[in-house]
């Protein structure tokens, strides 16, 4: 699995704490970890929580990524932002009972932690245990088992009912501000990641259009 991390600006700071919890964690289950930043608060590329729903939005609607891990202060906005996007369903994750829970019974596709609120001392041991429960076993398989089947087939109406309220991801590309957009996009190693695994071409060229002809293809 695919799996990108996306920190917003006032987090920055503690990138390397996350990314190093999450590769300790996910690497060893056979996972790749795609780190797109911010990675520390001094960046030219600053990514806010809004920017982290649009960038998540694209992510995984081109196959660039099966996973997202993002958050900001509180984790709360970063989770609204992703949730407004196309086919992202992001969980609001503060501690590992929260991991497993949405593993097994909201089986989305991004979570969205505080790195401010309540970050303190053995944060990175917290973070650590709530990757294990997302990553390490299957997903989506219930909580109480016996409500498996009737939690399967909520995930499955909520899944129709957003794409009936939501635009496709190629929609929004070209209709959000194209500003807002470029700045979501602008991350340094948002080129070498994203086009050497998305597989959407419709979302890719439009990518590719948006930030000119000059970029480098490793796909």
């Amino acid at each position: 699995m695919k799996i990108a991390l996306i920190t917003e600006n006032s987090q920055a700071a503690k990138n390397a704490i996350i990314h190093d919890a999450l590769t300790a964690v996910a690497e060893p289950l056979g996972h790749q970890v795609f780190n797109y930043g911010m990675y520390t608060a001094e960046d030219k590329a600053s990514l806010t929580y809004v920017m982290n729903g649009l960038l998540t939005g694209i992510l995984l609607n081109s196959g660039a990524a099966d996973f997202v891990v993002t958050g900001c202060g509180t984790g709360m906005g970063s989770m609204l932002a992703c949730n407004a996007m196309p086919g992202v369903f992001c969980g609001l994750v503060i501690d590992p009972t929260d991991a497993f829970l949405f593993g097994q019974i909201n089986d989305g596709n991004a979570i969205s932690m505080p790195y401010a609120k309540g970050f303190g001392w053995a944060a990175e041991l917290n973070l650590q245990d709530v990757y294990r429960k997302l990553f390490e076993g299957e997903r989506g398989l219930g909580y109480p088992r016996e409500r498996a089947e009737i939690m399967a087939k909520n995930r499955g109406i909520l899944k129709s009912l957003k794409a009936v309220t939501c635009h496709d991801m190629l929609t929004v590309l070209k209709t959000v501000d194209q500003d807002l957009l470029k700045a979501a996009v602008a991350g340094e190693k948002f080129h070498d990641y994203f086009f050497a695994n998305a597989t959407d071409e419709g979302i890719r060229d439009y990518i590719k259009g948006l930030v000119g002809a000059n970029v480098l293809e490793t796909a």
